[in-house]
């Protein structure tokens, strides 16, 4: 669904500033370029989610993103996930580059895949 609020919101800023039906139409066409992405950069695709590896490289994968060895405790486990997470939380960086904010979400999804995968680990254990 296209935006719309541009080209009334322009239409009505236009007319206004400018104090002239002229205005009014400037403002539209203004409108017009802003509903349809005209003011954007385009964006390149987003890489594709890297997937653990598969086998025992898993579970070392698993630890190795929170820097812990297989000995490590529940608790230090836990306080390595809230550290990472506090850290990489997309909405820490919900104002940052667009870049940013892509690398912040594939960490936050590798960090809770290998906190998943450690925990399933554990419980079958």
């Amino acid at each position: 669904m296209r935006r719309w609020y541009g080209q009334f919101l322009g239409f009505i800023a236009g007319w206004l500033l400018l104090r002239h039906p002229v205005g009014g139409f400037i403002g539209l066409l203004v409108g017009y370029l802003f509903d349809h992405d005209a003011f954007s950069r385009r964006r390149p695709p987003r890489p594709p989610p890297a997937d653990p590896p598969p086998g025992d490289a898993d579970v070392d994968w698993a630890y190795r993103v929170f820097g812990v060895g297989a000995d490590a405790s529940d608790a230090e486990i836990d306080r390595a996930y809230r550290r990472l997470m506090a850290q990489y939380h997309p909405d820490r960086v919900a104002g940052a580059a667009p870049e940013l904010r892509a690398l912040a979400e594939q960490k936050a999804r590798e960090i809770n895949a290998a906190y998943d995968r450690i925990r399933k680990l554990r419980r079958n254990a």
